[in-house]
């Protein structure tokens, strides 16, 4: 069956079950699904019950597409994304993002866990991305390309909404939150890097590394689906001798730390588009 075809089947039943039609979707990355607590939750559906969605692996990612209200705005959210390490492949975690596309949405907010390659950026800051690095093994994109679904070059210049995330961080100064504009750059993962890769990632210009987030931005790009994307540091991984050993434990709990700040700014960005 064609992606296409296969979209069209998650959509029929999505909307077989609720018709809700948001206008802003969410993905929520590690440490971050507590957020969608937050909304005032019209329906959930659990991944496994959504033709072809895959069901996420990683302990702290719920596994959940929410349908609510948020900040008085409708949204849709994935509690927990998935991702190239779970063995899934560049086309399956992107998938929900195509869904949420065609269910309507008009603006796609991302948010992952990330390492700091920057000495001025340190754990449990924000990081507002205008722009990456991709070197992960994959691209969604690759394959035949559906024109229904978008061209087959997509232009990258402007993949990062810079006057949104300019805004942003005026909310962020008012409401005391640190907060940057930086670059990110995407690993395959699943292990965290070593002194030398940081040290390689900072040189190559990046400010956060992780594990995620390109290939969504990809297809979001793809589709013409404007986006903001905001990393929590959870760790500190430059200069080198500030390194030290990091569990998922530890970046969850400094991401869980940040959740309400971040909160705060999406709500506030929700209410003023």
């Amino acid at each position: 069956m064609q992606l296409y075809d296969q979209i069209q089947e998650a959509l029929a039943f999505l909307r077989s079950k609720t018709d809700f039609e948001p206008d802003f979707g969410i993905i929520l990355g590690t440490g971050l699904s507590d957020l969608a607590q937050e909304i005032d939750r019209v329906a959930v559906f659990p991944y496994k019950e959504i033709p072809y969605f895959p069901v996420s692996t990683v302990e702290s990612h719920k596994g959940e597409l929410v349908f609510g209200y948020l900040a008085g705005r409708k949204v849709v959210a994935m509690a927990g994304r998935f991702h190239y390490y779970e063995g899934y492949t560049m086309q399956q975690i992107t998938f929900p993002v195509r869904v949420m596309k065609f269910l309507g949405i008009q603006r796609l907010f991302i948010s992952n866990a990330a390492g700091s390659v920057n000495q001025h950026i340190y754990a449990g800051d924000l990081i507002f991305l205008k722009d990456h690095i991709n070197l992960q093994a994959d691209n969604p994109l690759r394959g035949h390309n559906d024109e229904r679904l978008g061209p087959r070059f997509p232009d990258m210049l402007h993949a990062y909404d810079r006057k949104l995330n300019a805004r942003a961080l005026e909310i962020a100064r008012a409401q005391g939150v640190a907060a940057h504009e930086g670059v990110y750059l995407g690993l395959q993962g699943p292990n965290l890097e070593t002194p030398a890769e940081y040290n390689f990632a900072h040189l190559m210009g990046a400010d956060v590394v992780g594990m995620s987030t390109v290939p969504e931005v990809l297809v979001a790009r793809h589709m013409d689906l404007p986006l903001l994307v905001v990393s929590i540091a959870t760790n500190r991984c430059f200069p080198i001798e500030d390194i030290r050993e990091t569990s998922l434990d530890d970046v969850v709990a400094v991401a869980k730390g940040a959740e309400k700040r971040l909160s705060g700014i999406i709500k506030a960005l929700l209410a003023e588009l």
